[in-house]
């Protein structure tokens, strides 16, 4: 099958347009009598196509209003923990909640005989998103399902040895581990500088590393901890000169910031959905160049009929299709705000708390605010502040939910708003932040 066309730049829909798709007509009634009448109005009549450079459109508040009022989050606590999962928007869970319900109409006819073939539309638009032929694209439940197809799926035998860093996600180094104990394999981890802002310097340490005896890479395309943004390209053809496999853990990357898969030239990349492309808790990617199929093991045993078959990842038994198809639904709301748009914003909005904290000595930004090396999330640290002590402190006073960072290389809370945050919930967080850093938690 020939690889799917490159998408050409989808025309911008207009403001009108756009809040049609996150607000169905039918509840758009129901959904603006819930907002504040003059707020609303203001915004409405604010409705226009938008041609501004991304970075225009990250500072325009009128823009961004309404796609905060596409979520249905609780405002009276400010989530800045999204690195970990991400709400999704209301036509999102609309979608899955009415393909659930059509669901248990008829489970076996319903589900397994109208719903699962229409998966195949999501993966071609998927595919055609990503840059890559739609026969290289696997559903899975999570980044953590993706990942370990692959680091369990190669045939490894005693002594041969897996490199990855020491910043790479627990569940993947455990994943190691096991084979380790299982197997009899050696998991060598390398250090990368905090922040990583020269991409030659990480390729040479990954390089050094390599032995004969190694056999697989995996890399970090985001690092869960800090958010800094990885070269994995050079790390990816570097190994695969010297005949290595290697891993993309990208987690915390995809509809995170714009790339395709060119930009990373990679065999194999795992990703949630559930984060930052905002589709249903429960979805993930998994990428294998077509070529590499048949060489890879699935997690689930699959006939043999389909060892060149991308589906074979897919062979978990029964599961909820709705899931998959409500992925569509969430990218057609990406698509809709503008990927470039949603990264300027998230971009925007980690430089207002994190430049405003830095003006205080005691504070330490663990990510880069270079162009390119971060986007949304940020990890910061307050001198001589237990960063536990910190995290449970915004929570308590302020109802700021954040996560504490414990690593042997580093700590600091990880910070992650979205597109539904606002300037103020941002301004508030910079705020308590800023008193601690001059005063200290308070007795």
């Amino acid at each position: 099958m020939p690889r799917s066309p490159a998408p050409r730049s989808a025309p911008a829909l207009t403001r009108r347009a756009l809040f049609r798709t996150i607000v169905p007509p039918a509840a758009a009634g129901l959904t603006l009598a819930a907002l504040e009448p003059r707020r609303a109005a203001a915004a409405l009549a604010a409705v226009r196509g938008t041609t501004d450079a991304p970075e225009d459109v990250a500072r325009d508040e009128s823009y961004w209003f309404e796609i905060q009022q596409a979520f249905t989050i609780d405002r009276s606590i400010v989530n800045f923990n999204n690195g970990g999962v991400s709400p999704a928007p209301a036509v999102v869970q609309q979608s899955l909640a009415r393909n659930l319900a059509f669901s248990n109409q008829a489970p076996a006819y319903t589900m397994w005989r109208i719903l699962e073939p229409q998966k195949e539309a999501v993966r071609q638009r998927v595919a055609r998103f990503f840059g890559c032929d739609t026969e290289e694209i696997a559903f899975t439940r999570n980044a953590s399902e993706s990942l370990q197809t692959c680091q369990l799926g190669f045939d490894l035998e005693p002594g041969d040895q897996v490199l990855t860093t020491t910043q790479d996600y627990p569940r993947m180094i455990t994943t190691f581990r096991q084979r380790e104990r299982r197997d009899g394999i050696e998991l060598v981890q390398i250090q990368i500088p905090i922040p990583a802002e020269d991409p030659d310097e990480v390729v040479r340490r990954f390089e050094a590393a390599i032995t004969e005896r190694t056999r697989l890479i995996l890399i970090s395309h985001m690092i869960n901890i800090t958010g800094q943004i990885l070269d994995v390209r050079p790390v990816v053809q570097m190994a695969r000169r010297r005949g290595i496999p290697a891993i993309v853990d990208g987690a915390h990357s995809f509809a995170h910031f714009h790339f395709r898969h060119d930009d990373l030239d990679c065999d194999y990349y795992g990703s949630s959905l559930h984060k930052w492309l905002f589709a249903p808790i429960g979805t993930g990617l998994l990428y294998v160049r077509r070529e590499k199929i048949g060489g890879l093991w699935p997690l689930m045993a699959a006939p043999d009929a389909k060892d060149d078959d991308i589906r074979k990842f897919e062979e978990i038994g029964t599961h909820p299709c709705p899931h998959y198809l409500a992925i569509g639904d969430a990218l057609t709301f990406h698509l809709g705000i503008g990927p470039e748009n949603k990264t300027a914003r998230l971009v925007y909005l980690r430089d207002r708390w994190a430049k405003r904290a830095l003006e205080n000595d005691r504070v330490r930004l663990h990510t880069s605010l270079l162009p390119g090396k971060a986007c949304g999330i940020a990890t910061v640290q307050i001198d001589g502040v237990a960063s536990t002590a910190l995290a449970d402190h915004l929570w308590n006073a302020h109802k700021i939910f954040t996560v504490a960072i414990e690593h042997d290389e580093l700590e600091g809370i990880r910070v992650s708003p979205s597109v539904y945050s606002t300037i103020e919930e941002v301004d508030r967080f910079a705020e308590a932040v800023e008193r601690v850093a001059k005063h200290g938690l308070p007795a």
